[in-house]
């Protein structure tokens, strides 16, 4: 069972490969640090094949040892630290991954997975590598993991010089006003707006949908559904393509998840479901109980979802508040979702059937076919690292179907607001700080074996709480204007 689903052409022997690369000089290759940050160079043709030929090549470890803006972390960490001297780890190319980069004169593009240098296995703090781990178990169980993002993403007018110049505030969006759904929004910006859709496509990543959403100057991108680790590689591979094409056009996307108080949060929207070896989706009800729905089922909102549906729900809907490092990793994701409700942001542990106003939206028929049957999980925002986020939200559901976990609480349409105000909804933590710490916790689900483990949570739980400690430390704008001339 193919853990991926491999991108056109991808070589599959050496002798494939060098007959891929037969008129190329270089080869652009990149790793995922734990921001989602891709981080990479340029090699040798030859360098390359060497590479490919073996175990791999010699990478810096501090990409691990590093926060997003290149600030070694607060304290010593385990994979990449003073004591073992910043040492390299192994840079695995995978064959599997391999693109032309359209707007780059089609240079060779790979992917690589990080391995450690003594066992050769996956680190498991590398994303591409805690996500690899999180698909083989469930190949284990005879099960392929299959999901789609979307992303929302405000585009300014303006250059990452101008943003320096700035200090980063009076930025211009790229058109005025709230205009989802606009076919004339578009207008205005024709060459960048069908660019992502077009060289997208050229790059390996198929779109199912492209459009303005409510805000200034905001898109939203959907994805192909896919194998997760194919989606989470084309995900992260998309904002590297809506920031290039932006470059070209004067335009910087922000995939920040609430870049303003007052108005709508970029969303990062995860559908998933699990298949079989058949290809059968295993959340879908039997055609005899299409009609009626499933006897037995928790409530309504889950009668056309199935038993093992039901489970995996449950196993999501248990442990969410302890992986919500994995799922909302910045301080500025926690903004999107305090006073959530305004902009159909989820705060609470709920799900309901079509319903957009939950955490976890049922996707099934009478809706949609069988076969379609999916859970969108709606608390990432667009900042999200996708490796993590799929892999927190399958290995809780694989939990819950392994302990036959059964779904407690009522559905969305079954509450008020008042219900979060008297405890019957469970609130999901509302900075990163106390999501963190929650996570750590010894009792934390995120720890247990079959999910993230020790040695990830310490790892990733340590970089968080270098950035709360950042932010801790920072004065902001808003504490200047409110307090300086009359505290």
């Amino acid at each position: 069972m193919e853990l991926t689903t491999p991108t056109e052409n991808a070589p599959k022997t050496l002798e494939d490969l060098k007959n891929l690369l037969h008129n190329d000089i270089k080869v652009k290759v990149a790793g995922i640090d734990v921001d989602g940050v891709l981080r990479g160079k340029f090699m040798s043709k030859d360098k390359f094949l060497s590479a490919a030929s073996s175990d791999g090549f010699g990478f810096c470890s501090v990409i691990f040892g590093w926060d997003i803006h290149d600030a070694v972390y607060s304290r010593e960490l385990l994979i990449s630290n003073k004591a073992n001297g910043y040492r390299d780890i192994i840079a695995s190319i995978d064959l599997s991954t391999y693109r032309r980069i359209p707007w780059e004169n089609n240079v060779p593009f790979f992917l690589v997975s990080f391995l450690d240098p003594d066992t050769k296995k996956p680190l498991v703090v590398d994303p591409r590598g805690i996500l690899r781990i999180t698909t083989e178990r469930a190949a284990a169980q005879g099960l392929s993991c299959m999901a789609g993002v979307e992303y929302e993403y405000f585009n300014f007018k303006e250059s990452p010089t101008s943003l320096a110049d700035k200090k980063f505030s009076d930025l211009k969006p790229l058109t005025p006003g709230m205009h989802g759904y606009s076919l004339l929004r578009t207008q205005l910006n024709n060459e960048y707006f069908h660019g992502i859709f077009d060289q997208g496509l050229k790059f390996g990543i198929e779109i199912e949908g492209h459009h303005t959403e409510t805000g200034p100057g905001v898109l939203e991108t959907a994805l192909a559904y896919t194998k997760a680790l194919r989606v989470a590689d084309n995900a992260i591979l998309f904002k590297f393509l809506a920031k290039s094409l932006g470059m070209k056009h004067g335009v910087v996307p922000s995939f920040m998840a609430k870049p303003w108080g007052n108005l709508p949060g970029c969303s990062g929207h995860i559908h998933v479901s699990l298949r079989d070896k058949t290809g059968k989706n295993i959340f879908a009800v039997s055609e005899s109980e299409l009609s009626t729905g499933r006897a037995g089922a928790a409530n309504d909102d889950t009668k056309f979802l199935s038993q093992e549906g039901e489970h995996f729900l449950a196993g999501v809907l248990g442990g969410i508040a302890d992986v919500m490092p994995m799922l909302v990793p910045t301080i500025n994701g926690y903004k999107r979702l305090v006073g959530g409700e305004a902009f159909w942001a989820p705060n609470a542990v709920t799900y309901g059937y079509d319903s957009r106003a939950a955490s976890i939206r049922i996707i099934s028929p009478p809706s949609v076919p069988p076969a379609a049957t999916r859970l969108e999980i709606r608390v990432p925002g667009a900042d999200m690292n996708p490796y993590f986020a799929l892999s927190a939200i399958f290995l809780l559901g694989l939990r819950g179907m392994e302990k036959k976990l059964k779904i407690t609480t009522p559905p969305m349409g079954q509450l008020t607001m008042e219900d979060k105000k008297n405890g019957k909804i469970a609130m999901l933590p509302v900075s990163l700080e106390s999501a963190t710490t929650r996570m750590m916790r010894p009792e934390s689900i995120a720890r247990e074996q079959g999910m993230f483990g020790d040695i990830f949570v310490e790892h990733f739980g340590g970089t968080r709480e270098h950035e709360v400690k950042l932010w801790n430390e920072a004065v902001t704008n808003w504490e200047v204007e409110r307090y300086i001339e009359l505290a």
